[in-house]
This record gives structure tokens, C-alpha cells and sequence, in this order.
């Protein structure tokens, strides 16, 4: 079971490695918080979701992009936010591009800016970011030029 501040967080929610029959749920969690699509297919075996009773309930996603890697899609359902789940997917996924040998993780957010910096990223220039990250889906198109850029170093 999660936990938070000592107490048990209702349902236990298992994190695993996506499965492709998990992509309808993870792009309807995805809908559902306002995030795009694109490159979702393409990139998810690389996704952790969340599940609870048999449902979706979580998911944040990696896309490999060479040397270096995107920290995407991170999004938990209503009645599951505020319960220390999406913290635990993005340190889940963290961990998970550590092991691959990553040299950093980069992500782009209109919305979030506040809360990354706890996991050690900090806001860079869109033109310091390597190329390889660069020519992805979500960097080219999908997230607009005001999207706010962070890098987060990887041993």
C-alpha cells in the first residue's frame, strides 16, 4: 500500500512495466489530464503505469532518445492525486533511466515547474538541450515553445 506521513492510502496500486494492451487505458488517463498523445505508442514499453483493482490508476513515461531521455506523460487519476502515487511514478522512472545507463532526463511542462525541482531537475534553455531529445515528437510539435524545459542529470 502507499504511504503518506505514516498513514495507508485506501486500495494498494502496483506499479509495473506497461503492457501494449494497457495503451487504450494509459491514452484515456492521458486524455483525461489534458496531455498528448503523440509518441505514446512508439514509447510504451519504456512506461511505468499504476494499477488498482484491476484498473489504470497512474502512468509516467520515458522515451530513450539516444544518450539521453524525455520524463513524459506523468499523469494519476482524480481520485488518486494528492496521495504521493505521481511521486513515486517519477521516482520509479527515474530510477528505471539510471539502470539504462541515461545520461540525463529532460522534460517539458506549461504547468508543473514547481513540482520537478524536487527530484533534482532545474529549468534550462531550450538551445542546451541535446539534439537527440531535440528531434523527438513531443519536443518538435507536440508541446508548445512556451513550455517550460528541465534537465535532470543522471550518474
Amino acid at each position: 500500500m502507499l504511504t503518506r506521513r505514516g498513514a495507508t492510502i485506501g486500495v494498494e496500486a502496483q506499479l509495473r512495466a506497461a503492457q501494449p494492451s494497457d495503451l487504450a487505458a494509459v491514452e484515456r488517463l492521458l486524455t483525461e489530464s489534458t496531455l498528448p498523445l503523440d509518441g505514446v505508442r512508439d514509447a510504451l514499453p519504456s512506461f511505468v503505469v499504476a494499477e488498482a483493482t484491476g484498473e489504470i490508476v497512474g502512468v509516467a513515461g520515458l522515451e530513450v532518445c539516444a544518450e539521453h531521455a524525455l520524463l513524459r506523460s506523468v499523469a494519476v487519476a482524480p481520485a488518486w492525486r494528492s496521495k504521493g502515487l505521481g511521486r513515486t511514478l517519477v521516482a520509479r522512472v527515474i530510477s528505471d533511466a539510471e539502470a539504462r545507463g541515461i545520461h540525463a532526463l529532460y522534460l517539458l511542462t506549461t504547468t508543473a515547474e514547481e513540482y520537478f525541482p524536487h527530484f533534482g531537475f532545474t529549468q534550462v534553455a531550450r538551445d542546451e538541450v541535446p539534439e537527440d531529445v531535440q528531434h523527438s515528437g513531443e519536443f518538435k510539435a507536440v508541446c508548445p515553445a512556451s513550455a517550460t524545459v528541465m534537465r535532470r542529470p543522471l550518474p
